[in-house]
Formats: structure tokens, C-alpha cells, sequence
């Protein structure tokens, strides 16, 4: 299929919602993708999720694509169709915030293993100056896995004291250990360099460039009505177009950790767009192929067996979205709500699974759902 050809229909998938994926469809064999659709059905009948969204793609075009089950149960019940927005949870991590991180390291602003304190100084508090930026990225920095919830707490600069204030329970380097804490401060340092809001600075540099018309932080009461609700807070109401994870939540919605809400056809947009850029085809994905290549190859510390790029998961306990048959060369990451893309940069082919499990009350485990479906998935595109 010609570059231009793949750009069109994935604009058209953005540009009229759940029935341009239709109109991007490569049309397959009827049939091909049912293992994937019984596995979502049967997840649904079980309670794992009120519904699920799931696009597949190879070669810049969307081979399969469908709405399953509910948007939501409570208050009351209400379809589910491929408009939905998702809160993201930590896709914003690799999605947002390791791009933006990227696109200063492209512009010379730091080197990889600088340390963070150069540039936060703050940051050298607590036995934190050799932390490096790289560290941050790869869940290196033995930092722990969260900010402290236990006692209340509200506001961004106290996130911030509390993240300068932070020990780490492990040498910087040492060990694997998936830390929130590393994207608040990855979060932190990109307003530092830009000497903007992380959600302004994200939104002008990657999100528009991108045409993610239906992706930000905050989205506007307006957007509510679309938008998946995740579960009750503390407080007995309905998180509906307000962040699920905690922290985001007490640091006003926007973390680099977590806080941006999608849809199917903007995440397609971005996944297509990376694949492309990544493979040396036309592409507005707003960093270098190279820098792509970096982000998404092996970057841990020397001899170390948990495998990350820089934001992506590659090979650890968490890359279960793989599934059995793509390689372990391919890439993704998760979203503690309920959302997963993976990504196979040498078949050029994804898949973007979007949820809300958590939904209304804190919901079920989707692993071995993201697992299974990932599997299929990669063995009905062996026979395409």
C-alpha cells in the first residue's frame, strides 16, 4: 500500500470516529479474527470487563476492529461503540511522556546518563544524586513503585516535595522496579526544559502535530458523556472524565504518569504514525526514526535481564500484551485501568486493546485477556 494511501485512511479513522475504522478496514476473510472476538465476549460474560474496544492492524491497515459489551453498568447501563474515550492510565508514559523527554535529548538539551539533579537539583535530596535520566526511563532508578498514599494529601508542589523528599529503597542501576515516581519526575523535567505545563507543552508538540483531535489531559465536561467511567473514589462518586490513578488525581489530573484519556482512532493514529516514522516511511510522528529505534530497542543498565526501552516494556513481567507469537523485539505497554498497545515493528503490525476493568468497583484481572488476544491476533496475521 502506498505511504500517502496509509496516511488517508488512518486521518479518515480519526476524522469520523468508530465509523471511519470501518471505512480503514482491510475488509479479511470473514471469520479470521473469531478467537479474538470469543475471548473478549467470554471475558465480558465473565465480569473481567464491562466492554472493550480492540483494533488490530498490519502493514497500515486495520485488519480488525470492534466494540464489545457496555460503555458502563452504573449509574445505569449504556452501549459501548468504537467513540468511547479511555482514560489511559500509565499508556501515558510512553505515549506522552517519553516522547516529550525524546524530543529534548534530540534538541541536545541532556544526555541519557546525566544525572537528574543536574537539572533538578532538588532532585539529589534522599540519596538520589545518581539517578540518571536514562535510569528514569528504564524503572532503574530503585526508586519506589509510588508517592505515599497512606495519609491525605493534595496539590502538585506537594507531589513535587515528595518526590525531591523520596529515598530510594535500592542503588540507582541495581534492579527492575516499575516506579510512578520515575514519570512525575520525567514529568517534571520536560517543565523544566520547555518552561511550559506538561499537558500544554504535550498537546502543541505531540498531540496536535499528531491530528489527536479526541486525546488530552482534562477533557472538558462536554466530553463526559463518551467518555468510559472507571469506578467510585473515596468519596462514593463515579470518576467520569476525572483521572482514576490517585496520584494524577491529588496532583490535579496531570502526571507524567499518568492522566491522558484517548480514543481507538487516535490511538490507531499514533501507533501507525510510530510505525511508520520508526520504519523510515512518511510519517508526522514528532522524533527522528533513530530516536525511535533508541526508544524502543533494550536501554537497561549492562547484564541486567528485564528488558526496557526508553518508556516501552520489552521483556519483563509486565509483557504479557505479547502474547505467545510476536517476538521479543516487538514492544508496548499497559494501562492499570485497562488499556494495552503492542507493537511489532518488523511485522508492522499492533494491537490496542482499551477498557475500563476497573469499572464500577475496581473490576478484575485482564492479563490473561491481553495475553490471549494478543496470541490470536498474531496468528491470524500469519495468514494474512
Amino acid at each position: 500500500m502506498r505511504h500517502s494511501g496509509r496516511r488517508t485512511i488512518l486521518r479518515t479513522m480519526l476524522a469520523v470516529g468508530g465509523a471511519g475504522l470501518a471505512a480503514g478496514c482491510a475488509s479479511p476473510p470473514s471469520g479470521r479474527f473469531a478467537a479474538v472476538d470469543r475471548l473478549v465476549d467470554r471475558a465480558i460474560a465473565a465480569g473481567q470487563t464491562p466492554g472493550a474496544v480492540v483494533v488490530v492492524a498490519h502493514r497500515g491497515m486495520v485488519v480488525h476492529h470492534r466494540a464489545y459489551g457496555q460503555r458502563a453498568l452504573a449509574p445505569q447501563a449504556e452501549p459501548l461503540d468504537e467513540t468511547t474515550l479511555y482514560d489511559m492510565a500509565s499508556l501515558t508514559k510512553p505515549v506522552l511522556t517519553s516522547v516529550a523527554v525524546m524530543q529534548f535529548f534530540e534538541a541536545g538539551a541532556f544526555r541519557l546518563d546525566d544525572p537528574v539533579c543536574r537539572y533538578l537539583p532538588a532532585f539529589a535530596r534522599a540519596g538520589k544524586a545518581a539517578i540518571t535520566i536514562r535510569h528514569l526511563l528504564t524503572h532503574y532508578s530503585g526508586l519506589p513503585p509510588d508517592l505515599d498514599l497512606s495519609t491525605p494529601w493534595q496539590g502538585k508542589a506537594e507531589a513535587v516535595r515528595r518526590v525531591m523528599d523520596t529515598r530510594p529503597d535500592h542503588p540507582a542501576g541495581e534492579r527492575f522496579v516499575y516506579s510512578d515516581i520515575n514519570f512525575i519526575t520525567l514529568g517534571l523535567l520536560v517543565e523544566h526544559l520547555s518552561h511550559q505545563s506538561l499537558a500544554q507543552y504535550e498537546q502543541t508538540r505531540i498531540l496536535s502535530p499528531l491530528g489527536m483531535a479526541h486525546s488530552r489531559f482534562l477533557p472538558p465536561p462536554a466530553w463526559y458523556p463518551i467518555i468510559a467511567p472507571t469506578q467510585f473514589d473515596e468519596h462514593g462518586a463515579m470518576l467520569r472524565g476525572i483521572v482514576h490513578d490517585p496520584t494524577a488525581r491529588r496532583m490535579g489530573g496531570v502526571a507524567g504518569h499518568a492522566g491522558l484519556f484517548s480514543d481507538a482512532a487516535d490511538m490507531t493514529i499514533y501507533a501507525q504514525a510510530l510505525l511508520d516514522r520508526r520504519g523510515g516511511r512518511p510519517s508526522a510522528f514528532p522524533l527522528k526514526p533513530e530516536t525511535l529505534v533508541l526508544m524502543t530497542t533494550p536501554q537497561q543498565p549492562p547484564g541486567k535481564d528485564d528488558l526496557r526501552g526508553l518508556g516501552w516494556d520489552i521483556r519483563t513481567h509486565y509483557s504479557s500484551p505479547r502474547g505467545d507469537v510476536f517476538p521479543v523485539g516487538s514492544f508496548g505497554h499497559t494501562g492499570f485501568t485497562g488499556t494495552s498497545l503492542w507493537m511489532d515493528p518488523d511485522g508492522d503490525s499492533f494491537v490496542l486493546i482499551l477498557t475500563n476493568r476497573v469499572h464500577p468497583s475496581g473490576g478484575h484481572s485482564i492479563v490473561r485477556l491481553r495475553h490471549d488476544v494478543a496470541t490470536e491476533a498474531a496468528r491470524a496475521l500469519l495468514a494474512l
